[in-house]
């Protein structure tokens, strides 16, 4: 199981996560937006509020992610190309 070791919640509405396979990955949480307890992260105040809880993003109203799905509905994010812009 993949594990997040940190994370960084951008203004869009998406998560920069950093694995424990050392996978530097992007999360859209927007389309979750809309979905029963998410509804709370629209705030962005709210949102940027989280902390890592049992290897996961959570929220301080207990919101979360699964890892797996933070993992798997993920894109990888190339840090090499970044570091040459």
């Amino acid at each position: 199981m993949k594990k997040v070791i940190s994370a960084l919640a951008n203004d869009d509405f998406t998560l920069e996560l950093t694995f424990d396979d050392c996978s530097v990955r992007r999360f859209d949480v927007k389309p979750y937006l809309e979905k029963g307890i998410f509804t709370e992260l629209k705030d962005l105040d709210y949102y940027k509020d989280f902390r890592i809880v049992f290897d996961t993003v959570q929220w301080r109203n207990g919101q979360d992610f699964a890892p797996e799905t933070l993992y798997f509905e993920s894109v990888e994010i190339n840090m090499d190309a970044l570091a040459e812009v």
